[in-house]
């Protein structure tokens, strides 16, 4: 359960929200999250590692390792995947699993995926910004903050009983948003390929 970390990012974010009911919302997520690698200076020498953060164990903090988990079950060279339901990062292993991943890869570019929550009517909707996030700041966690770039999917809203909010959350929000998180990564990868394809 994140919360944006706004001390490392400019001080006008870039952020991008996009509502899973959207028919465009797949091609938005990949053209926003393309052009934001491409401000990255992505090179083909830096891994991108995706830190899909959650646990099964709630309901609406499964969101991340539903997309773990989604995605690596797909044929895709792109993205390095963190965290699935059979193997979760969550509040008590994230400092080890940070440390594995800067151990297994050099200056990784980390996407942070996590459950969020918000207003009511942002209850659907999918950030897409710069900057870490801090996991677990939603519940009153004091976790390390995570990724050069993050992405979050707003399952409840919040503000009061948020333990009990995530545990009430309907599974079939987070399915869905986990589904377009998924599709609009692949899309990216297409998207990001083609632009630099078209760049030499």
């Amino acid at each position: 359960m994140a919360m944006i970390n706004q001390l490392n990012q400019p001080s006008k974010p870039s952020k991008t929200r996009i509502n899973s009911d959207d028919p465009l919302a797949v091609k938005k997520f990949s053209w926003d999250l393309t052009y934001k690698l491409l401000k990255c200076g992505l090179t083909p020498e830096r891994p991108v590692v995706l830190v899909c953060i959650g646990t099964d164990r709630s309901t609406g903090d499964c969101l991340g390792p539903l997309v773990g988990s989604k995605l690596s079950e797909v044929n895709q060279d792109f993205f390095e995947v963190h965290g699935t339901l059979e193997d979760p990062v969550h509040g008590s292993n994230l400092d080890e699993k940070l440390g594995e991943i800067y151990k297994c890869y050099r200056n990784p570019l980390i996407i942070a995926i996590d459950a969020s929550l918000g207003q009511l009517d942002s209850v659907g909707c999918i950030n897409i910004a710069n900057g870490s996030l801090k996991p677990g700041a939603g519940v009153h966690k004091k976790l390390p903050e995570v990724g050069d770039l993050h992405i979050t999917g707003i399952v409840n809203v919040g503000g009061f009983m948020e333990y009990m909010i995530l545990q009430n959350t309907r599974l079939n929000i987070v399915m869905k948003m986990a589904e377009l998180i998924v599709e609009g990564l692949l899309a990216t990868i297409i998207e990001y390929k083609n632009t630099k394809a078209q760049e030499i």
